[in-house]
């Protein structure tokens, strides 16, 4: 029997979607278009999510690895929507919502109308090459795709945010919108079970200051000790940003603020009951 979701790419995220759904978990190269029909074919999902992409230890690397960041993060992408469109599967792409500039003195949550509009990172640009290229699919046949930023989790991995905050012990004191990876699970099976196609937003509400997720992590481990950087002086080109969730929650999912997840989140983290 063939299985009803199909999840390529065994990273973090595939992984994790992986444990909380009942799907088929695959990895093979992608490297042309008949690879992905091959795949396809030999599944026959009804619903294939994507979570094949590329970002090395941190995304200044996909600057350094260009071939693998443009085929994993677009290429590939694109190559399973034609086949998907072909053989009347779903697709699911996991996108990422660092596409945008933000000016906090003057910018509202950014929701997904706006056009993808930062292009100071490669790993950004093909983010946003992939997107705007599945916009034209979207058009007429429904594919979902889902936007999570600066993943965190309660559980402990290199890609966590609280993994890397920890073993940083350096935060930036800047608010920014987070997906916390329960809560992106659920949201995914939500809109999977109500058979939403298009672009959606899927991070928690609010924004989050990262000295904040350190504090409580601190209760915790009072010897644990962090300090405030400025961002300015860590001459790094990243976006900031917050992102609407309005159209998240007009589906009828109940998007939780970050603030409500944290102490949730540390304590699965530390394996506290």
């Amino acid at each position: 029997m063939s299985p009803k979701t199909l999840i390529l790419g065994k990273g973090y995220i595939g992984s994790r979607l992986h444990e909380e759904m009942s799907s088929v978990l695959f990895e093979s190269p992608i490297n042309n278009y008949s690879d992905a029909e091959t795949i396809i074919r030999r599944f026959k999902p009804k619903v294939l999510i994507n979570c094949i992409g590329f970002t090395g230890r941190n995304v200044d690397e996909c600057e350094k690895k260009k071939d693998a960041t443009l085929l994993a993060n677009t290429f590939v992408p694109i190559m399973l929507g034609e086949a998907c469109l072909r053989q009347k599967v779903k697709l699911v792409h996991i996108s990422s919502g660092c596409i945008y500039q933000y000016d906090y003195k003057k910018d509202h949550p950014i929701n997904e109308e706006k056009f993808p509009d930062f292009l100071g990172l490669y790993y950004s640009r093909s983010k946003i090459y992939a997107e705007k290229a599945l916009e034209v699919v979207l058009q007429r046949y429904p594919v979902l795709i889902v936007r999570i930023r600066i993943p965190l989790d309660n559980r402990q991995h290199p890609k966590n945010l609280l993994s890397k905050l920890v073993s940083y012990q350096k935060v930036i004191n800047i608010p920014n919108s987070v997906t916390y990876i329960p809560d992106f699970v659920r949201a995914l099976k939500h809109l999977l079970k109500i058979g939403a196609f298009g672009i959606y937003n899927v991070v928690n509400k609010g924004a989050l200051r990262y000295p904040e997720l350190m504090d409580i992590y601190k209760r915790y481990l009072p010897e644990f000790a962090y300090t405030k950087v400025d961002f300015k002086k860590l001459n790094l080109v990243r976006t900031n940003l917050l992102l609407s969730t309005q159209k998240l929650e007009k589906t009828g999912f109940k998007v939780r603020d970050i603030h409500a997840v944290l102490e949730e989140c540390v304590r699965g983290y530390l394996r506290l009951r």
